[in-house]
């Protein structure tokens, strides 16, 4: 079974296993332990603080395995969500753009494409950091970290904006090298690209990409093939993560990142799943006493959540709860989620 929670203190080394084993690039963790200390520290800070209006807070959940009494055995994921993107300057990002050429006197007109420096997604809450053990044989439990912290949006709305966005790593040859910044970035930064990725640290908000970087429009025909085929491409490693988004609701086309070309996915929170398709029940007991076999092919799956105080998220089996008014939960989905009888959560299909 496993169980989605907030970070804690305690986490620290196990992060620092998890996080050296992922890629190295754009969009990750941090993997030095001070620098997940300070995660994990803004992040128990974040939950604890009373918020009126979105800004630097950053919450980063842990996916944890646990045995059939609870007990944790294994930390096999994590993923975050920055309240407020830029909300210490101004996040940056390119976006595709058609310019329309005409010339009357030849008779000619044609469309070209652009790439303009911009910062639309300024104040949107930002999904990151998306890690995940075991990634290629991954299930149920990789959707529940996904969409869980999607589901602490739902239950917290005044903590997060209506509009979230999620950056995915581009395409990098075997030494971490990417085409795209190699046509672009470099020409400004003078650097390699993963040398740029530790000066900035992640950040698409630092004074001098605005200092560096083009601000008139850049011309795609005019960029070498590779960068133009790396444009909107994602990283092997990614491919899950695009899977899951673009089920949740998420698009991609319209921006891509400034360093790597990676694509930036967004939507607004009522074309997501877990905000629309969320429901609220309260929390029924397993009837006692003998009872007949639920049939399999009738059971559902639910991402279930508890209380934004208490949060916890795990994944259920049961009923369809579309047309009742109670989630029938067994003791260990109780005991897990911190609830009771009685007691509401929201789910979601998974």
């Amino acid at each position: 079974m496993y169980v989605v929670r907030p970070v804690e203190p305690a986490d620290v080394g196990a992060l620092e296993t998890l996080l050296a084993a992922s890629m190295p690039g754009v969009h990750t963790l941090p993997r030095t332990r001070e620098k997940i200390a300070a995660l994990v520290e803004r992040s128990v800070a974040s939950f604890a603080a009373h918020v009126d209006i979105p800004s630097e807070e950053t919450y980063l959940f842990v996916l944890e395995s646990v045995d059939e009494s609870g007990k944790p055995h294994e930390l096999a994921g994590t993923a975050a969500i920055h309240a407020s993107a830029g909300s210490n300057g101004t996040y940056f990002a390119f976006r595709n753009d058609v310019i329309q050429q005409v010339s009357r006197d030849l008779n000619i007109s044609h469309s070209v494409h652009a790439l303009t420096l911009c910062s639309e997604l300024t104040a949107y809450s930002q999904l990151s950091g998306f890690t995940i053990r075991h990634r290629d044989s991954a299930g149920l439990e990789a959707a529940l970290l996904s969409r869980a912290r999607l589901l602490y949006a739902v239950l917290a709305p005044h903590r997060f904006g209506d509009r979230f966005f999620v950056p995915l790593a581009g395409v990098t040859d075997e030494n971490g090298q990417s085409p795209f910044w190699d046509a672009l970035g470099r020409k400004f930064f003078k650097m390699d690209f993963l040398d740029a990725e530790r000066t900035i640290g992640g950040a698409r908000n630092r004074t001098l990409i605005v200092e560096l970087m083009p601000h008139y429009p850049v011309y795609v025909p005019l960029l070498p093939g590779p960068a133009q085929a790396a444009m909107g491409q994602i990283h092997p490693d990614g491919e899950l993560s695009f899977d899951l988004l673009t089920e949740e609701g998420f698009e991609a086309d319209e921006y891509i990142d400034i360093f790597d070309g990676g694509p930036i996915l967004q939507a607004h929170k009522n074309a997501l799943r877990s905000f629309a398709g969320s429901m609220v029940r309260r929390v029924a007991a397993p009837a006692r006493g003998p009872a007949a076999p639920a049939r399999l092919d009738t059971m559902v799956s639910y991402a279930v959540a508890g209380s934004e105080r208490n949060f916890r998220a795990i994944v259920v089996s049961c009923a369809p709860a579309e047309s009742a008014d109670t989630l029938c939960l067994p003791a260990w989905a109780q005991q897990a989620l911190g609830v009771t009888a009685g007691d509401n959560v929201i789910c979601v299909r998974i």
